[in-house]
């Protein structure tokens, strides 16, 4: 049976060369991110398209997630690079600051002091670094150090517990908001929102520019927890981003987070991606640590759609391996997950398309289905079917790319590009069992269930079910 979590796999100078790109979707990628913080809009565009040509040439469908860079809630830079800084040592955050010292560094986030008073805790540096703020008097924050260490050029900057005012778009946003239209992504990232009303602003300049992208809302606010119903609500998924979220609201609160945030998602059929050091020491090895194998692996038992690779495959040693190892532990971890029982109760049914979607899982669990084909044009039945976890695989048959490209992300959803030669509905169903015998999906004998909106080729008109059974056809 294949791998039903998707992988999402960043790119970067370690898979710039098209050979390396195409052993990474040969061993297993699904989507691929392009992070905005980096790079030019033209290497993205490019890195794009190489990846559908490459995609193109094996017969697969390859998702393109862009990944907005936010707010640049940074220190500056330091006269010689670095600093080492001591418990108990004195030191100013100083907007004027150009060339930080021992004593005091600039701020590319200036309007940090009306965000802080005395008493604050600020963490850098993911957190490596705690300051405790005695005093703030106009552009300078007078801090004491209670956690030391290293300090470098241009290292980020959170606030224990939350409450920094920074917008979630910037204006460099924006003009990317308009470049993922332009090199039409199938999904967009907005970092560190923290209500509903950031997602909408976004979805809103994309539309703008014509774009056709779902929105992923990244979870790495406190406040994004407080609102994380309405969040949920306006976005099509969201990155529970434990980097930044650890830092704000403690490492120990992230890992049951992490299964109430993949738990709400699943409930409302929203999308979720599970990212931030999954893999981390394949940087440097060509193996995992058993801890990151774990951490995988009980993503994966938490229902999340898919797992992400960051610095693993942009610029680690060892990009390639990273998603072959991801790929195993997955398939692993799979194996554990046990169908739901019958009598859960899920979200209020309010639409045809979705009851259908719904009834298709408890039929399917029930009489031993082998694949379950949704043809859909939008996408919406297919991913409505797989928000309940079940072995059975769900194929989309699609005429149309940019679906097949969105379902990379839906767990246990395979795009399939289907173009059937009538829009009768026995001859269309019929070639539906012919292309799933011969990916050798199903064999004859076997059952499959296929929804289907009537009249034929209405989107969001999925309204029928049919169950038949391979290689048995209708007698005239």
């Amino acid at each position: 049976m294949p791998r039903r979590t998707k992988i999402v796999a960043t790119l970067g100078p370690a898979c710039s060369d098209p050979k390396v790109l195409d052993k990474m979707i040969e061993a297993g990628v699904d989507v691929v991110r392009l992070n905005f913080s980096h790079g030019t809009p033209e290497e993205h565009i490019q890195r794009a398209e190489m990846v559908r040509s490459l995609a193109k040439s094996r017969g697969r469908a390859i998702g393109v997630l862009v990944d907005l860079q936010g707010p640049k809630i940074r220190i500056g830079r330091f006269k010689d690079g670095k600093i080492t800084l001591r418990p108990g040592d004195p030191f100013r955050l100083d907007v004027d600051c150009e060339l930080g010292d021992q004593t005091k560094v600039g701020l590319d986030y200036k309007d940090l002091v009306y965000d802080v008073s005395r008493g604050a805790t600020l963490l850098l540096d993911d957190g490596r670094i705690e300051m405790w703020v005695e005093e703030v008097k106009g552009g300078v924050i007078t801090c004491k150090v209670v956690q030391g260490g290293v300090l470098s050029n241009n290292k980020g900057i959170n606030r224990k517990g939350g409450g920094l005012s920074a917008a979630a778009l910037t204006d460099k946003d924006i003009e990317d908001i308009k470049t993922a239209a332009l090199l039409k992504a199938d999904y967009l990232a907005v970092s560190f929102p923290r209500s509903a009303a950031d997602i909408e602003q976004a979805r809103e300049i994309l539309h703008a520019a014509g774009g056709k992208s779902w929105i992923v809302a990244k979870i790495e606010r406190a406040e994004a927890i407080e609102a994380l119903d309405g969040i949920l609500d306006a976005s099509d998924a969201i990155m529970v981003a434990r980097g930044d979220l650890g830092v704000e609201v403690g490492d120990a609160a992230v890992p049951a987070l992490q299964k109430r945030m993949i738990r709400m998602a699943r409930e409302k059929n929203k999308l979720t991606i599970t990212a931030t050091q999954m893999m981390e020491s394949m940087i440097e090895s060509p193996i995992p640590t058993r801890a990151e194998v774990s951490d995988v692996a009980n993503a994966v038992l938490d229902g999340t759609d898919a797992v992400m690779l960051s610095a693993e495959t942009a610029a680690g040693k060892f990009p390639v391996e990273a998603i072959a190892a991801m790929n195993r532990v997955c398939v692993e971890a799979e194996k554990e997950i046990e169908p739901p029982a019958f009598g859960v109760k899920h979200a209020d049914i309010l639409r045809v398309d979705e009851a259908i979607a719904k009834s298709a899982v408890f039929t399917a669990l029930h009489l031993n289905v082998k694949a379950i084909a949704a043809m859909t044009q939008s996408g919406s039945t297919a991913l409505w079917i797989s928000r309940i976890s079940t072995h059975v695989p769900i194929y989309a048959l699609t005429p149309e790319v940019n679906t097949r490209r969105k379902v990379t992300l839906f767990r246990g959803v395979y795009p399939v590009n289907f173009r059937p030669s009538s829009e009768d509905r026995d001859q269309l169903l019929a070639e539906a069992q012919d292309e799933l015998r011969r990916r050798g999906a199903v064999r004859t004998g076997d059952l499959i269930l296929l929804t289907i909106g009537e009249p034929i080729g209405r989107s969001g008109g999925t309204n029928t079910m049919k169950i038949v059974r391979v290689g048995e056809r209708k007698k005239s």
